[in-house]
């Protein structure tokens, strides 16, 4: 009864079958992988964002990385801008407007200092015309801002070019920015939140990292792969079935001529 089982259009059938569940296996594997990802990430960063401020020293020095789990924790440092070093970033949009960041050390002694990202402002008439940067308060400030690592063109999804006008960059790089200035920066810079003594007008704050679901479309994904499993399986046993019955059909007293020529499998 199922010797149609072994004819090449159903051995072509059973491969293709016994091909799709490795692969479905295998993408639900890896949009969960993706899901305990982001996940995990997810509770980082929303840690980090809560958590209390802490000394920048700390976390953050001179000729190191920022590392990952420190990411957006909030920091607190002291000292004096130094507006002659200050550069702003292009392409940094905000609320649908093209505009730049505003990139500002903040001298902290000992020669040293880290780049305090200060805020967002409009872009000018055209990408060329330096933007309104509103001037830094004189004098001692202290900072509270969201530890961030550099910026590289796999990071930030922006490249590098030449030929910028002076005082514009594209990324945000405490290794590439350091060259130019006379002390040594801590690696990573930090977006700020408030300081004190606070300045008006300032450039608009940026927003806070927006921390998503957590993975939750990854994990809706991974189920779906494995749902398309059971509907491989199943309908590979329903065509089976439809089969064996059509041949029952056929071999009873009766029946039409030609019927086992008839029959062809299901795709």
């Amino acid at each position: 009864m199922y010797r149609f089982l072994l004819t090449p259009r159903w051995l072509a059938l059973h491969l293709v079958v016994l091909l799709v569940i490795p692969a479905f296996v295998f993408l639900g594997r890896w949009q969960y992988g993706r899901f305990e990802e982001r996940s995990a990430n997810s509770e980082r960063v929303t840690a980090n964002i809560e958590a209390a401020p802490v000394p920048l020293e700390r976390l953050a020095a001179p000729g190191t990385r920022v590392r990952a789990d420190d990411r957006f924790r909030r920091v607190t440092v002291s000292g004096s801008y130094d507006q002659a070093h200050a550069v702003v970033v292009r392409r940094r949009p905000q609320e649908g407007r093209p505009g730049f960041y505003v990139l500002t050390p903040l001298v902290t002694g000992s020669g040293t200092a880290v780049l305090v990202n200060r805020g967002w402002v409009p872009a000018g008439a055209t990408a060329d015309t330096p933007p309104d940067v509103p001037a830094p308060p004189a004098g001692q400030v202290t900072v509270t801002g969201r530890l961030r690592p550099n910026e590289t063109e796999e990071s930030a999804g922006i490249r590098e070019v030449s030929g910028l006008p002076p005082g514009q960059v594209l990324l945000i790089n405490a290794d590439t920015l350091g060259g130019r200035m006379p002390y040594r920066l801590v690696g990573g810079y930090v977006e700020l939140i408030s300081q004190q003594p606070a300045t008006t007008p300032a450039p608009a704050p940026v927003p806070e990292p927006d921390v998503g679901a957590g993975g939750g479309l990854n994990l809706a994904y991974a189920f779906q792969w494995w749902l398309f499993i059971g509907i491989a399986i199943g309908g590979w046993v329903l065509l089976v079935r439809r089969e064996a019955a059509e041949g029952r059909a056929g071999e009873r007293p009766g029946a039409p001529a030609g019927a086992e020529e008839a029959r062809t499998p299901a795709t």
